[in-house]
């Protein structure tokens, strides 16, 4: 649920700040081993951590070793939580609105609900819409930061694109006020 907004350095590599405010830290991925380690706290001392990778690794591979596993469009079939309080608790794309092959934050898509509460205003197996409001897959933004989240979440919407649900949980990122989603962004708790 939480968002994470990435910078990228002029030696390649990523700092992933995990909440606004809070310390950051530099993650690598070295040939041969899975996972990630981390190296440093940006909080702490930027340079001693920038210093530790470059002596620990070749500045040739840079590039392929922070390179992370990557993240791709809200395509058919891929199931989104539900962050609203409409009644569903997952759903899956069917399509992306507008002629696209994939949506990205702030894009419309027609889902099936997978998941349902009993007593919900939405039942299991409607087909309905919903702006997807938080994606694993990262954005740029105008200041060169990039943002990307944990998980796919979407708000069921009716045709016109207003919410369904009363409230909205978790963050949102504020993109979606150039998209025309201000009512979404008013129920939110949180704007990233």
């Amino acid at each position: 649920m939480s968002a994470s907004f990435t910078s990228k350095w002029s030696i390649g590599m990523e700092v992933h700040c995990f909440r606004a405010g809070t310390s950051c830290a530099i993650l690598h991925k070295v040939p041969g081993q899975t996972g990630r380690s981390l190296l440093g706290s940006l909080s702490n001392n930027l340079l001693g951590a920038v210093k530790t990778t470059h002596e620990v690794i070749p500045r040739l591979h840079y590039n392929s070793i922070f390179s992370q596993q990557q993240r791709t469009f809200i395509q058919m079939r891929t199931n989104l939580k539900v962050v609203d309080n409409s009644g569903a608790k997952r759903v899956m794309c069917i399509q992306a609105l507008k002629g696209r092959r994939g949506a990205r934050l702030g894009d419309t898509i027609i889902a099936s609900v997978k998941e349902a509460q009993p007593r919900g205003k939405v039942k299991k197996g409607e087909v309905v819409y919903g702006v997807v409001v938080r994606a694993a897959m990262q954005r740029g933004r105008c200041d060169g930061s990039e943002i990307k989240f944990d998980d796919n979440a979407v708000v069921i919407v009716n045709k016109q694109g207003e919410p369904i649900g009363t409230r909205v949980f978790g963050p949102v990122p504020h993109e979606l006020r150039k998209k025309k989603h201000l009512k979404i962004l008013t129920l939110a708790e949180h704007i990233a």
